[in-house]
């Protein structure tokens, strides 16, 4: 079972990233947008997802991914069992979730993409 220690790793790993604690929950953040946060029980993980691509992914895997408190319906946002996933995948959603908030400079060169001439 992935542990908030896991998602930590990971996420410490990436570029502006700081941890922060907020009601109780361990946040990851680049500057002040969250992309990941340990519910205080540390059994699940919500996530910065594309809102619109949301209800397909809950839909395919339902005992994996859930809806995000009511409250945070309204952002880019998924939950997953920890218990669900297993390293690659955590690695996976925590990235990208990770690359939505990165500005695309940092992300590109973290992850070794070359630089697009818009970005310059």
């Amino acid at each position: 079972m992935i542990a908030a220690d896991d998602v930590r790793r990971v996420a410490m790993a990436l570029p502006r990233t700081e941890e922060k604690i907020v009601r109780d929950r361990v946040t990851f953040r680049v500057g002040r947008i969250v992309y990941a946060a340990i519910s205080p029980d540390e059994t699940s993980m919500g996530f910065a997802f594309p809102k619109e691509e949301r209800a397909a992914l809950i839909a395919a895997e339902p005992g994996k991914f859930h809806m995000p408190r009511p409250s945070d319906e309204r952002y880019n946002w998924v939950r997953v069992w920890l218990e669900a996933i297993d390293e690659p995948e955590m690695r996976e959603l925590v990235e990208e979730a990770w690359r939505m908030v990165a500005p695309k400079r940092v992300a590109a060169a973290h992850l070794g993409e070359p630089e697009s001439p818009r970005s310059r």
